[in-house]
C-alpha cells in the first residue's frame, strides 16, 4: 500500500530566490521532490515516509544544506523548520481507544519535523496553529506520558542516492543530484482499515519539504496556499491507504 506525492515549489518569491541563488526560475522549477507514504507491518505496524529530492544543477547542489545523518544526532529537537526540514502534517478525528466514533477534537492535527542529520520533533495542535506558543506542544503517545518519536529507516547513511525508478529516465536525469531520507512512525490499527498515530486517526496527510540553500529557503508541498502556509488544512490531500 503506497501513496505517492509530487511536491511543487511555492512561487511567491521565486524570482528573487533565483536571483539570490544565481540560477534561473526554470532551474528552481525543475527541482524534483517526491514523497512515498507506505504502511509497513513488520517488525511492527508503522507509517513509512520516504523523501526523495533531485536538484538539476551543481550550483544548487553546492548551496544545499543537507547534513550527513549521524546516530549521535538522533533526538528530539525544536525549531527544525528553520533549516532543511522534511515535514509531514497529519489530521483526523481524535478518538478514544474504546470507541472510534467518539470525536474529541475534529480540528486537531500533528506536525512532524525531521532534519537529515537525525534530529526530529512531533507536535500536537488543537486547531489551526493553536496553541500558538513556540516551540509547539510535543505529541505524546497514547499513554499520555511518553513523548512520541520516529525510527529512521536503513537508507539514511547514503547522501546521494539515485532512484531512477521514481524520476524521469530522460538523459538529463543522469546529471541530477539525488538525496533521500526515510523514517517510520508507529501506528495503531482500528477496524475498517483506519490507522492512528497516538490517538489521532489519519484522514489527511500533507508531506512538505523546506530546502535551505545558503540563506534562501525553498518551500515544497503537494498544494500551496497563497502565501504558502503548510498548516492550512484546505490544501491537505486525503489519506487513501
Amino acid at each position: 500500500m503506497n501513496q505517492f506525492f509530487n511536491l511543487v515549489i511555492a512561487t511567491e518569491t521565486l524570482e528573487s530566490d533565483a536571483q539570490q541563488l544565481d540560477v534561473t526560475v526554470e532551474e528552481l522549477q525543475r527541482i524534483c521532490v517526491k514523497v512515498n507514504a507506505k504502511i509497513v507491518r513488520q517488525p511492527a505496524l508503522q507509517l513509512q515516509l520516504t523523501y526523495q529530492i533531485a536538484l538539476p544543477s551543481q550550483i544548487l547542489a553546492n548551496q544545499l544544506v543537507w547534513p550527513t545523518w549521524q546516530q549521535t544526532q538522533v533526538r528530539f529537537a525544536d525549531y527544525l523548520w528553520e533549516e532543511t526540514c522534511l515535514e509531514c502534517f497529519i489530521a483526523g478525528d481524535t478518538s478514544s481507544d474504546k470507541d472510534i466514533t467518539e470525536i474529541q477534537d475534529a480540528e486537531s492535527y500533528i506536525e512532524i519535523n525531521t532534519n537529515p542529520d537525525g534530529r526530529y520533533a512531533l507536535y500536537k495542535f488543537k486547531s489551526y496553529r493553536k496553541p500558538a506558543t513556540l516551540p509547539p506542544t510535543p505529541l505524546y503517545e497514547a499513554d499520555g506520558h511518553t513523548r512520541a518519536s520516529i525510527e529512521w529507516t536503513d537508507n539514511i547513511n547514503t547522501q546521494d542516492i539515485i532512484q531512477k525508478a521514481l524520476f524521469d529516465k530522460s538523459p538529463e536525469a543522469y546529471s541530477l543530484h539525488y538525496y533521500e531520507r526515510g523514517f517510520n512512525i508507529p501506528l495503531v490499527e482500528f477496524p475498517n482499515q483506519k490507522y492512528a498515530i497516538a490517538n489521532t486517526i489519519i484522514e489527511q496527510i500533507h508531506p512538505c519539504v523546506i530546502l535551505q540553500l545558503g540563506e534562501t529557503s525553498l518551500y515544497f508541498a503537494p498544494q500551496h496556499a497563497s502565501p504558502p502556509d503548510f498548516h492550512n488544512r484546505d490544501y491537505w490531500p486525503k489519506f487513501v491507504l
